[in-house]
């Protein structure tokens, strides 16, 4: 069973992380490009802020959700950028105290969902769990994005092992995203946790396994690194394979960052400024 008060307090423990670094900035750095092509860390910072209010939305409000979802298939490839437009022109305290706002009513409004509740979303409806992991895997992505932009390091922490179920659990979305059939070799994952220790996922019985750094795997399936700059490894064709087209998230699989954009040393903690989506 699925301690989902634990999860949304993980979620918290994630977006607030996240606000604190972005209070310090100042606000003309956050004009500054991130390594999402086109995106700045406002542009960052409105997409979370606009998606964690379509998931309360999508909780609380069926036919506000609907319309937004009416909206989606009507521009469904501009339609990202076109809804967080609006709060990109806030003054970046007002857009941070959106967020903030945002935020705290969708944790709220997912510690009250009853046992069961299914969340729709712009896919497959979801389970609230499901609804916070993605919500907590988006917030450490984007998140990621910032830190790279400004240069600056965080410390990883044992909520990356919820990135990495989901990664386990949306594998066969990655091959879909792509226009591939579904894959049916099973991979299991052994990575080095933060703290210590080591996290064993996936099938038992697979062959096919990702080994290295929880970090680092984490880097590379939300797209924020390029396998080859890091020191992940593989045996069998299809951990290789999911680990050159995973993702965690919906949508297109967009640019992901090139080979070589970040060292090896930088993609554990630092970041370099770059100008190069989820």
């Amino acid at each position: 069973m699925v301690d989902t008060h634990a999860l949304v307090e993980d979620l918290r423990a994630e977006q607030e992380d996240l606000v604190a670094l972005l209070a310090g900035v100042d606000a003309a750095d956050w004009a500054r490009p991130t390594p999402a092509p086109g995106w700045t860390i406002t542009d960052q910072v409105a997409h979370l802020a606009f998606f964690d209010r379509a998931a309360l939305t999508a909780l609380t409000d069926t036919a506000g959700f609907e319309r937004l979802t009416s909206e989606a298939l009507a521009d469904p490839g501009g339609f990202v950028e076109a809804a967080s437009a609006p709060l990109t022109v806030l003054a970046p305290a007002d857009l941070l105290a959106e967020w903030r706002r945002s935020s705290s009513a969708l944790r709220e409004a997912l510690g009250r969902a009853p046992a069961g509740t299914r969340v729709p979303w712009f896919g497959p409806p979801m389970s609230v769990a499901s609804k916070a992991t993605a919500r907590l895997m988006e917030t450490w992505a984007h998140g990621q994005d910032v830190v790279d932009a400004l240069g600056a390091a965080r410390e990883p922490t044992d909520r990356l092992r919820h990135i990495v179920h989901l990664a386990l659990r949306v594998r066969p979305y990655s091959y879909l995203a792509r226009g591939l059939g579904a894959p049916e070799t099973p991979v299991r994952v052994e990575l080095t946790a933060p703290g210590g220790g080591l996290w064993r996922m996936g099938d038992d019985a697979a062959e096919d396994v990702v080994t290295g750094d929880a970090l680092e795997f984490c880097l590379v399936l939300t797209r924020r690194r390029h396998v080859d700059d890091t020191d992940l490894g593989s045996r069998g064709t299809a951990a290789r394979e999911w680990l050159r087209i995973g993702q965690t998230y919906a949508g297109g699989p967009g640019e992901g960052r090139r080979p070589g954009q970040f060292a090896r040393t930088e993609g554990v903690g630092g970041g370099t400024e770059a100008t190069e989506q989820s």
